[in-house]
């Protein structure tokens, strides 16, 4: 058997090496403004503060009313539920939803805002 041959690997040269470098670097950059722009923050705006917690609070209560939600439409599927209850459950729902949009009104907050943006793993809702 010949013994296998080592390939021998070219060097860039220094200058070569230098603008991978800077390429990377600029990448690198390009890539923590395009996250920052993209990735949305809390507003410490002091004038704001009102509208952010309530944001946050009415999507806290909507995530909680989808739950309900889907296990009251579960319990009525396995009839678990009685015509009493259903109804009780989902005039409850009503309100509380109508509630919710209404609050939200008063801050400015559309039904499609209360959400939560969770980064790679996306939104809440």
């Amino acid at each position: 058997m010949s013994p296998k041959k080592k390939r021998a690997r070219k060097k860039p040269a220094s200058n070569e090496l230098a603008l991978e470098v800077r390429e990377i670097d600029s990448f690198r950059e390009d890539l923590k403004r395009q996250v920052a722009r993209e990735t949305p923050r809390w507003n410490a705006d002091p004038e704001d503060v009102q509208r952010s917690v309530a944001k946050l609070v009415l999507t806290l209560v909507e995530l909680l009313r989808q739950l309900l939600e889907r296990q009251a439409i579960r319990r009525m599927e396995a009839k678990t539920l009685t015509t009493e209850e259903t109804e009780r459950v989902g005039l409850a729902l009503m309100r509380l939803e109508e509630t919710v949009r209404e609050i939200g009104a008063r801050f400015g907050l559309s039904p499609d805002e209360l959400n939560l943006e969770l980064g790679p793993l996306g939104k809440l809702m």
